[in-house]
């Protein structure tokens, strides 16, 4: 393995953290969406996943929808498959356990809305077959007798090996102990344009906006009681992932320019590169620290096990860097927003129309949030309400009719930037003019559904309903 070191300097290193990730918002933004809708696949016998099956329904969609690029794991099974008409991709999410639709680039959410059923619509008859489904929620809820195997590829393999190497840190965070939640974890991500100028604002006001995105969107119950709502947040947090505070989570700080956001980039850390085919894992390590070492030692698995290598630095190694916020800036000069679970299928739009319309408004949600008095100026700061938001136990100090009309006020922000977009979308708006109003999420109308006897199967099937 080549392991030539080059110079890196702190001024190199801005250069090149400035170059990926500021330079691509120094255009005009364009108001077009980018979805990634992660679900999981249930055997409905209440068996591990048959992932023979998962691998016929994937080489039959491929052939019903010509999607011909393909992506193929150690065994000759596609991982992953794109369409050249439109990028539309069908992926497997660490694991044959969990489907992703992720699609390209569209202005009009109503044609994301319309491809997705047609692709959903297939699978569903397809894995029904099979007695399987896919549904709609964060947390696969067979996790527990799921195979816990990553597709066999060198960055799932290295993943998981990474993530369970945990145990050598000690108490360094308070870790848990699922180091495979990448496995059965899902989320509705978004990916929307965002300039320069704008990028103090949509970190700060998106980074408020977390508390109360919890109340509508959590749907990943997890714990012996189902204590938690929003389990998906624990899971990134206590991991390896979260080391690094910075890596990970909400934003502790409030940006004033797009310096700032460039710093912060800075402070994150490294854990993977790439060298002759070959995925090295290592100690996660600070930006500034891992391009100012002569060399880093890690391992990579090869011939059915990992070795030991010391390898040096390259600035290009910067591609490698992974960051688990929940709003991260991207290379695309987009900002992707990754904390809300995967939602009953039916609503799953919601998410894309939710955050596009407060981006068309966001001067306006700006000022709403600072106007605020009912969730903010009471002691705790967004990231304490987000995790006390995320339990069953909504917090006493909060009144609910207080927060039912900020939510509601919210939406209404959402259903304005909609309008001016002029396209309906704001009609996938109104599930969560529902949960606004009653403060139920899909997690905890679950939670409560099953201490009054709805078995987890009704659920299974009622939020895989499109």
């Amino acid at each position: 393995m080549n392991t030539r070191r080059q110079t890196i300097d702190k001024i190199a290193l801005d250069k090149a953290i400035y170059e990926k990730y500021i330079i691509p918002t120094q255009r005009t933004r364009k108001p077009c969406v980018g979805t990634e809708f992660e679900l999981p696949i249930v055997n409905l016998s209440g068996e591990a996943v048959d992932f023979d099956a998962v691998h016929e329904v994937t080489d039959e969609f491929v052939k019903r929808f010509s999607f011909n690029r393909l992506s193929r794991d150690e065994d000759g099974f596609i991982y992953a498959a794109q369409s050249s008409q439109n990028d539309d991709t069908l992926s497997y999410d660490c694991s044959y356990n969990t489907l992703e639709l992720s699609f390209g680039t569209e202005y009009d959410i109503n044609v994301i809305d319309r491809r997705f059923r047609g692709y959903y619509t297939y699978l569903q008859e397809a894995f029904g077959q099979f007695g399987h489904t896919l549904t709609g929620m964060g947390v696969n809820p067979n996790h527990a007798v799921n195979r816990c195997e990553p597709i066999h590829s060198g960055r799932y393999r290295m993943l998981l090996h990474h993530l369970k190497s945990y145990e050598q840190y000690g108490n360094a965070i308070p870790f848990h102990h699922n180091p495979d939640f990448g496995l059965f974890s899902c989320a509705a991500q978004v990916q929307l344009d965002v300039e320069e100028k704008s990028l103090p604002e949509v970190f700060n006001t998106f980074n408020r906006m977390e508390p109360l995105k919890s109340i509508l969107f959590a749907n990943s119950l997890w714990g012996n009681r189902s204590e938690w709502l929003c389990g998906r947040d624990q899971f990134w947090k206590n991991s390896l992932h979260g080391l690094n505070r910075h890596n990970v989570d909400m934003y502790q700080v409030a940006f004033t320019s797009s310096d700032d956001v460039l710093s912060y980039i800075k402070s994150m850390s490294l854990y993977c590169v790439e060298r002759d085919g070959h995925y090295i894992n290592f100690r996660p390590t600070h930006l500034e620290d891992y391009f100012s070492s002569d060399s880093i030692e890690g391992e990579y698995f090869s011939d059915g096990g990992y070795r030991h290598i010391q390898f040096a630095p390259h600035i290009e190694d910067l591609q490698y860097l992974r960051s688990f916020k929940f709003e991260d800036l991207t290379y695309r000069g987009t900002v992707e927003f990754r904390s809300v679970c995967t939602q009953p299928v039916r609503d799953l739009m919601s998410v894309a129309a939710f955050h596009t319309g407060l981006m068309e408004q966001l001067p306006n949600l700006t000022q709403r949030l600072n106007e605020d008095k009912c969730l903010y100026h009471k002691g705790y700061n967004p990231s304490e309400l987000r995790e006390l938001l995320n339990r069953r136990e909504f917090p006493t100090f909060l009144n609910k009719g207080e927060i039912s009309d900020l939510l509601t006020d919210v939406l209404d922000i959402a259903a304005e930037g909609l309008r001016g977009r002029n396209l309906g979308e704001e009609s996938y708006l109104s599930p969560l003019y529902e949960r606004a109003k009653t403060l139920i999420s899909p997690a905890r109308r679950m939670a409560d559904g099953l201490e009054h006897g709805i078995s987890r199967e009704a659920f299974i099937r009622d939020y895989a309903e499109l």
